[in-house]
């Protein structure tokens, strides 16, 4: 694969991660139920606790596949 192309798909792999959080939060009727329950916990309630770790490791991958080495030279 050509380094543009290389480049292009690393973007779009970054804008993906950052925008599951917010598509996976902002679409409440998804999620906006009682069941499954988890530990007696409704669904409502430890989806969105799930999204809290979920969210950190998102940001970490989109960190990690950004071209910090490429700023420095500047």
């Amino acid at each position: 694969m050509t380094r543009t192309g290389h480049h292009r798909l690393r973007r779009v792999a970054i804008a993906v991660l950052l925008l599951a959080p917010a598509a996976g939060l902002l679409w409440v009727p998804w999620y906006a139920g009682a069941e499954p329950r988890l530990g007696g916990t409704p669904f409502f309630y430890w989806y969105q606790l799930a999204w809290v770790p979920g969210c950190g490791l998102c940001l970490l991958a989109a960190y990690a596949l950004t071209d910090r080495h490429r700023h420095r030279d500047r």
